[in-house]
């Protein structure tokens, strides 16, 4: 998961929020969990590339100590 987060606030019909809680409970995944993975799977179906939070460009490799 990324270090770093931001707030997406999305309106929703009250009933259809109460369905989609109880499902995400009953699959044992948070409401925000589920809205991660299809905000990826969007951005991989139209072909969308982006960094991660916390996550470098050119990482560097740490030589062992030994």
């Amino acid at each position: 998961m990324e270090n770093k987060t931001a707030r997406l606030t999305v309106l929703i019909d009250p009933n259809k929020k109460k369905a989609f809680e109880r499902l995400c409970a009953s699959q044992d995944i948070t409401p925000s969990q589920v809205v991660r993975q299809l905000i990826r799977d969007y951005l991989a179906e139209h072909g969308v590339t982006y960094i991660k939070s916390g996550a470098t460009a050119n990482p560097k490799v740490k030589p062992r100590n030994r």
